[in-house]
């Protein structure tokens, strides 16, 4: 009995703790909401998230173009024009990487390995100008179906999903690929019928984390997209920032709260594959 009030104790000291830690890590969010419907005095004079004297003014404001050619739902839909794309040629080609490496033993397989995972410590602030160049002579630059953000990741250049996939593909058992051979698949069907169901878990977190990263990415767009009519939401929403007449803080709040729904709808419909993917990621068997 004694270690019947134990274990619930435990377990209702554990909940809160994880109730109070969870609060705190969504209460920006919750105030951000908040301070959409307020303005600029009332949303600094406290931290409070319940507006006094609400208004809409953010939310209209927020839907006027800025920028010239632009607008918000635009500008969303200019970023999911190439964020797609990337998430889809991302996750095929991290697999059928990490599937050739992971499963297949060729000669100068253990360099090239090296050099693929080496090329994880080199930040992207040394690669923009190489890229950039090169892109530019090619005559990518501002192009309207956005090739230098997208066509990079047909390569795998993505490296730390290839990683993940490769350490998610250790736990598969290679019994179910010879079973497969045995029952006359080539390469191509056991890869597509067997190893990719088996990766679905880790494939829709390589897939989540690409969604999230291209959507907020602000530095990829500003370098190679220079016509206001193809900015993301990632570039519209510092345009909608004027520094001359002043910040409306609720339009630029209501701006970024409309922009992320996406990302935070996507995220919720999948988290349980997510969550999935990454803690048998992370686990060798």
């Amino acid at each position: 009995m004694e270690l019947g009030k134990k274990k619930i104790i435990s377990t209702i000291l554990r909940y809160v703790v994880l109730t109070a830690v969870g609060l705190l890590m969504v209460y920006p969010l919750i105030w951000m909401f908040g301070a959409t419907f307020k303005v600029n005095n009332e949303i600094f004079s406290g931290i409070g998230f319940i507006p006094k004297n609400p208004t809409l003014d953010g939310y209209k404001n927020a839907m006027k173009s800025y920028g010239g050619e632009i607008n918000l739902m635009k500008s969303m839909f200019n970023t999911y024009s190439y964020v797609i794309p990337k998430v889809v040629f991302t996750v095929v080609s991290a697999t059928v990487t990490a599937y050739g490496f992971g499963r297949f033993k060729f000669k100068g397989r253990d360099f090239l390995f090296a050099v693929l995972m080496s090329t994880l410590f080199l930040p992207q602030v040394v690669l923009n100008v190489p890229q950039y160049i090169l892109f530019n002579n090619f005559g990518w630059v501002d192009s309207s179906l956005y090739l230098p953000i997208i066509v990079p990741t047909i390569f795998a250049t993505d490296t730390y999903f290839v990683f993940m996939l490769i350490q998610f593909l250790r736990n598969v058992p290679k019994e179910l690929e010879e079973a497969a051979k045995i029952d006359g698949c080539n390469v191509v069907q056991t890869l597509w019928k067997i190893i990719v169901p088996m990766l679905k878990p880790a494939m829709v977190s390589c897939a989540l984390f690409q969604f999230m990263w291209s959507s907020n990415d602000f530095m990829g767009p500003l370098l190679y997209v220079s016509t206001p009519a193809k900015y993301p939401a990632a570039i519209f929403v510092k345009l909608s920032m004027d520094a001359d007449t002043g910040f409306d803080w609720n339009r630029v709040l209501a701006t970024s709260l409309i922009s992320i729904i996406p990302s935070l709808v996507v995220f919720f419909l999948a988290q349980n594959t997510f969550v999935e993917g990454i803690s048998a990621g992370g686990v060798k068997g």
